[in-house]
């Protein structure tokens, strides 16, 4: 029975790195609106599993580099996200049309009330607080701490990373790390950074990595950054933000 379970995991893996190794191939595409069935230009699509990405054009056509199964995160300012399953006739059958639907999106009333501002800008800028954070090293632990005049909890988290700095980044990174290996490729793809450098919605990184966007701020705090930073930074530098602090958990769990 043990040689039978050794043979089927060897079998499974052996396909899985087939799969990984095969030639890559050309799909295409023609994206439009459902509403209006015009081409849509600018779309962003995303391999999630081979972590390339490209645009549409002017007439809403695309080619990306894709293996049967692999899937396709399609997103578009002003429509609902989409993912497609790429199939094996979609790559005989060459092309392949696909319709976005518009965004419903329900605007609510904002009251801003946090400063009383008089209209003097001398007397404004001294009545709005300085906020900085700063993001430094302790001797002796390889992490950087975010920490600030305002940061909430900030020295509670400094002084837990000092005590115990691998456990903070384990409850995470121990349990993903085939997920956040592919940090590494979608830093190299240009077009995958520049999408992500204009997203504030975490959802097209939670879609690259496989997670669910309700766990990037829980990573986040491990690696001690600021709330500050986790609601304002775009999705680029929360990328690079995960990155560091992966590789830094590698070296905590080498050591």
């Amino acid at each position: 029975m043990r040689y039978l379970v050794a043979f089927i995991i060897l079998f499974f893996t052996q396909e899985t790195i087939a799969q990984e190794t095969k030639p890559l191939k050309k799909v295409s595409g023609t994206i439009e609106s459902v509403t209006t069935l015009m081409p849509l230009a600018n779309v962003n699509i995303i391999n999630i599993n081979r972590v390339k990405g490209t645009t549409t054009d002017s007439k809403g056509y695309f080619e990306i580099d894709a293996n049967p199964l692999d899937t396709l995160h399609i997103t578009c300012v002003g429509f609902t996200t989409l993912k497609v399953r790429v199939t094996t006739d979609w790559i005989k059958n060459g092309s392949s049309k696909i319709q976005l639907t518009e965004k419903s999106i329900a605007l609510e009333e904002v009251i801003v009330r946090k400063y009383q501002l008089t209209g003097y800008l001398e007397i404004d800028t001294k009545l709005i607080p300085e906020i900085e954070n700063y993001r430094y090293s302790i001797s002796g632990l390889p992490n950087a701490y975010e920490m600030g005049d305002r940061s909430p909890k900030a020295f509670s988290r400094v002084m837990n990373a000092i005590f115990n700095p691998a456990d903070m980044l384990y409850n995470f990174f121990g349990n993903k790390p085939r997920e956040l290996k592919k940090l590494k490729e979608m830093r190299k793809d240009d077009t995958v950074r520049n999408l992500l450098e204009t997203k504030f919605d975490r959802e097209t990184l939670a879609g690259l990595l496989g997670i669910d966007k309700n766990d990037i701020p829980e990573i986040l705090q491990h690696c001690n950054y600021s709330q500050s930073f986790i609601e304002t930074a775009n999705d680029l530098q929360i990328m690079d933000a995960i990155s560091q602090c992966y590789e830094e958990y590698k070296v905590l769990k080498k050591k």
